[in-house]
């Protein structure tokens, strides 16, 4: 700087010639470089520390004065910016200022040779990461840019967690005329807003995950997040890891501290499905973390607090589950503060041919399909063991197969004798993975085995289509899969 003295010591200038002469050894993967931009007018300072940078493996830029930070920070992507406070143009903190209005600005540390504490409270209420004094050494420069790295990759991915639930913020509805199922949903109204764990029960695809999104949307704090897992996909190791987040260190790959959903969670919902698949020592560590309502992180000793709505779901009898010893007592009756219980579908036909002119209505919104008598006395026939998912499937189909407007008994694929004599009779009733498999090729032959246009008809993503294609064995005409 034009204004004092040079600040860099000679530990400071031994370390950077140390660290040009053998960097490699802290250096970050050329995959994923850390992005800096530095703005310093004191030549030979800022010439050492671009170098010390680059050599411990950062991509860095170098500006002389605060109006090109600007500019640049403006029009590039950085992650940590260094900006001395007393430039040419602008000075540092106004660049902080103007730069901390932009969306998901980088992190900034703030540099000076004279500073004072106002300057460092002054930074600090502009959004600054850190304030650094010189004269300072390089290891303390690298230090505060990896951790104020961190800070921002938790930021970017906080922001890409709320932009995915903005997509899916639309309030869900239960569509039912059945008066038993009705009243459940009026007290899943009236239990919303408690901040009590609820236990929502019954049987695959009779809505558990929609109540448990609609116990969310009306509770007292909708915009937070909702965050589910299904705890019967992942192994116990795995699943802890999720749940509960690890510290760096933890064990051997765990390079950065990762949050678990818990934490995600805090202030929203977190939503256990298939909670009765825990271990019975994850199952200890969920009960301490539902009673304190805190945690440690695998690997962690501090303890992490957060508040956070349970809601949990099954489809096993959990009571029969703690006489066998599978299942731990005092955690069903801490998740069972409140208990939804939902009926299977067989159980409420009136709700049938409801539920699937809404399917209609939602998978081909343009088409106006309507259904034929013949085809709703199939569907009220049917005993559905796949519930509401079965029957969602079906009139997925169905909309694909319909030759005109309307929809009738044997464009449903239903495991019961509607006339045609080619149909299945009760003794074989497809199973709901026979019946995906018969879907899914039926969708892709429709397409001619465009993966694109086939996934966004399945409502599937094209990976998710790749994967059931290769576990179902298809291969499109001519051998290829």
């Amino acid at each position: 700087m034009t204004n004092h003295s040079p600040s860099l010591t000679p530990t400071a200038s031994t370390e950077a010639a140390g660290s040009l002469s053998g960097a490699s050894s802290g250096a970050l993967s050329a995959g994923s470089p850390i992005r800096v931009l530095i703005a310093e007018d004191e030549t030979h300072l800022g010439t050492i520390l671009e170098q010390f940078l680059t050599a411990r493996g950062f991509t860095v830029r170098i500006v002389r004065d605060g109006r090109a930070a600007l500019e640049l920070l403006r029009t590039e992507a950085f992650d940590v910016a260094l900006l001395d406070v007393v430039m040419p143009e602008v000075d540092g903190l106004e660049v902080l200022r103007l730069v901390r209005e932009e969306p998901l600005p980088p992190e900034i540390i703030v540099i000076t040779g004279n500073g004072t504490i106002e300057t460092a409270i002054a930074a600090l209420k502009l959004g600054a990461y850190d304030f650094l004094s010189k004269p300072y050494r390089m290891a303390e420069i690298e230090a505060l840019v990896r951790r104020a790295w961190e800070k921002r990759m938790l930021a970017r991915d906080n922001a890409l967690l709320r932009s995915r639930l903005d997509r899916t913020a639309k309030v869900p509805t239960f569509e039912t005329q059945f008066a038993p199922l009705m009243a459940v949903m009026s007290m899943v109204t009236k239990v919303a807003p408690s901040s009590s764990p609820v236990l929502i029960t019954g049987e695959s695809g009779t809505g558990k995950d929609l109540v448990a999104r609609l116990l969310h949307a009306h509770g007292t704090h909708p915009a937070g997040p909702f965050i589910d897992i299904n705890c019967a996909a992942l192994s116990e190791s795995r699943l802890e890891l999720e749940l509960f987040g690890v510290e760096k260190g933890a064990f051997p790959g765990a390079d950065q501290r990762k949050l678990g959903l818990f934490e995600l969670a805090a202030g929203g919902t977190l939503y256990l499905d298939n909670v009765g698949d825990l271990d019975l020592k994850l199952q200890g560590k969920l009960l301490r973390a539902l009673e304190t309502g805190s945690f440690f992180r695998v690997g962690g000793t501090q303890q992490v607090a957060v508040n956070v709505r349970v809601v949990a779901s099954t489809t096993r009898d959990l009571s029969r589950m703690v006489q066998a010893q599978t299942f731990r007592d005092d955690l069903l009756h801490r998740i069972n503060t409140i208990r939804i219980a939902l009926p299977p579908l067989r159980d409420r036909v009136t709700d049938v041919p409801l539920l699937a002119r809404h399917f209609l209505a939602d998978v081909a919104p343009s088409a106006s399909l309507v259904l034929s008598d013949d085809a709703v006395a199939a569907l009220e026939r049917y005993r559905w063991p796949g519930n509401v998912r079965e029957l969602r499937n079906v009139m997925e189909r169905a909309a694909l197969l319909a030759t005109d407007d309307t929809v009738r008994a044997g464009d449903l694929p239903l495991g019961t004798d509607v006339g045609a004599a080619a149909r299945p009779t009760p003794a074989h009733v497809m199973s709901l993975g026979d019946l995906e498999k018969r879907h899914i090729h039926e969708v892709l032959e429709r397409t001619n085995w465009h993966q694109g246009r086939a996934a966004e008809m399945l409502g599937i993503s094209p990976k998710t289509l790749y994967r059931k294609i290769r576990e179902y064995g298809f291969a499109r005409p001519g051998g290829r899969v």
